[in-house]
């Protein structure tokens, strides 16, 4: 349905805002459990959460039991930094709202937010350094994985968003 992608943003555009929400809580949730378990498996140790953090995007975006056909994995980055730095999180999700309140482009908004959340966490938390590198791996993972909605920006043809779902031009 829609783009095909497994996302919050096309499954609220297909099927709703309660659904889209649902899967937006729910993969929220993985990242920050996932990174949550390696901390507590590792005593914290920087490099140890660092590849959870990465290898919970990269298995979000190429999930071996949907043919590696993933999301984007803004939402995993979400919840994997709530527990590393909420502080970031937090001034990141009031760029990303007025982002997406001033053009109506999800796609926009999180490759933007995407960009700017290393240089924000690296001012905000002064994290580990295997944290930064995972940081910055994954914030050019989800650039990657926008490359379409690139495109579709470029040349005028990306959907705005709508709180009431659906497709909007």
């Amino acid at each position: 349905m829609g783009s095909g992608n497994i996302g919050a943003t096309n499954v609220h555009r297909t099927l709703g805002r309660g659904p889209g929400i649902l899967v937006l809580l729910l993969d929220i949730l993985k990242g920050y459990i996932a990174v949550w378990l390696a901390a507590a498996l590792t005593q914290n140790d920087p490099i140890g959460v660092g590849v959870a953090a990465f290898a919970v995007m990269l298995g979000h975006c190429y999930p071996i039991f949907l043919r590696f056909k993933g999301g984007k994995a803004v939402a995993s980055f979400v919840g994997v930094f709530l527990f590393i730095s909420p502080l970031t999180i937090l001034v990141t999700a009031l760029f990303y709202v007025a982002i997406v309140a001033l053009t109506k482009y999800i796609s926009l908004a999180s490759i933007l937010c995407a960009i700017i959340f290393p240089i924000l966490l690296r001012l905000l938390a002064y994290p580990a350094p295997s944290i930064l590198i995972a940081t910055v791996f994954s914030a050019l993972l989800i650039v990657y994985r926008h490359r379409a909605n690139i495109n579709r920006l470029r040349t005028g043809r990306e959907h705005v968003f709508s709180l009431k779902g659906g497709t909007a031009r």
